[in-house]
């Protein structure tokens, strides 16, 4: 099954607008991946799912099905949600799958997100209708895609997700916040860089976390975000085709990201692995 895969928001932590940013763009997390039937998968709610809810809402034929997976509920991941536009729409179904936090249900972490004292529109009262479903380590389906989910090294209970086509296909991998350095204490197994190189072995297209220069990334040991070469060095050791750097600091202006990407290049380039690295962008298309 063809698809695209659309980014709606490449950056991290807090949205950062302005013309440092303008050419990687300054929303928080949100990507989508659209098949030539009409399915609609979207990855993560940070603030660039607005304007991909107003382009479905603009363009689109019909009530609207869409499933998202949340990888976590840190804020830059979900603060795009209650100005989802398909969300209030009548004869919508969104159907939202993600992991709890702790004893935390991921439905009462997004009423609270939703609550009057903090948002005037409560989960509520959504025209559209809303099912939100836990994410366990069996396979599920969403969308024409089986979907793989694994925890990352990063605070909270974080997925990444191995999505293949069920009638076959190229596999696209995503995993946001993730650190592969050593710092940090996280609940994974003392195993977890093997496992994770086989979840994600093969895949054509692997979004990975590039938050850090490689200085950044000794310096901020434990904030639970990788290096871009260490997404590199990861990319090879799966037999990754296309690895998209993302995630990009809020403190770095787009030279300075052209400057990871070259260096990522780099990296590549000497590892001999023939993987071809580029730097998410809003806006930026890739079709499988």
């Amino acid at each position: 099954m063809p698809y695209r895969v659309v980014f709606w928001g490449t950056r991290g932590s807090i949205p950062t607008p302005g013309p440092s940013t303008t050419r990687y763009g300054g929303n928080t997390p949100c990507v989508a991946l659209r098949s030539d039937d009409g399915k609609i998968v979207i990855l993560d709610a940070g603030t660039g799912v607005r304007p991909l809810g107003l382009d479905l809402h603009t363009n689109g034929q019909g009530p609207l099905s869409v499933d998202l997976l949340v990888s976590h509920t840190h804020w830059d991941h979900i603060q795009g949600l209650p100005f989802f536009a398909p969300f209030f729409g009548g004869g919508n179904t969104i159907r939202i799958w993600g992991a709890k936090q702790a004893d935390r249900n991921l439905e009462a972490i997004l009423r609270e997100q939703m609550n009057p004292v903090v948002f005037p529109v409560p989960l509520d009262t959504l025209a559209a209708k809303l099912t939100v479903a836990h994410v366990g380590a069996e396979e599920f389906q969403v969308g024409g895609f089986t979907v793989r989910s694994k925890r990352l090294r990063h605070p909270g209970n974080t997925l990444a997700f191995r999505l293949t086509p069920l009638s076959g296909g190229r596999a696209f991998g995503y995993a946001t916040d993730n650190e592969l350095g050593p710092g940090g204490n996280y609940e994974v197994s003392s195993t977890w860089r093997s496992e994770f190189v086989d979840f994600l072995g093969g895949v054509d297209v692997l979004v990975h976390d590039a938050m850090f220069q490689p200085e950044e990334a000794l310096r901020f040991a434990g904030w639970g975000h990788s290096s871009n070469i260490e997404a590199v060095q990861l990319a090879a050791d799966a037999g990754v085709r296309q690895l998209v750097l993302f995630h990009h600091s809020p403190e770095h202006a787009d030279q300075t990201v052209d400057a990871m990407l070259e260096q990522a290049r780099g990296a590549a380039h000497d590892l001999g692995c023939g993987i071809e690295v580029t730097a998410a962008h809003e806006g930026m298309e890739l079709t499988l």
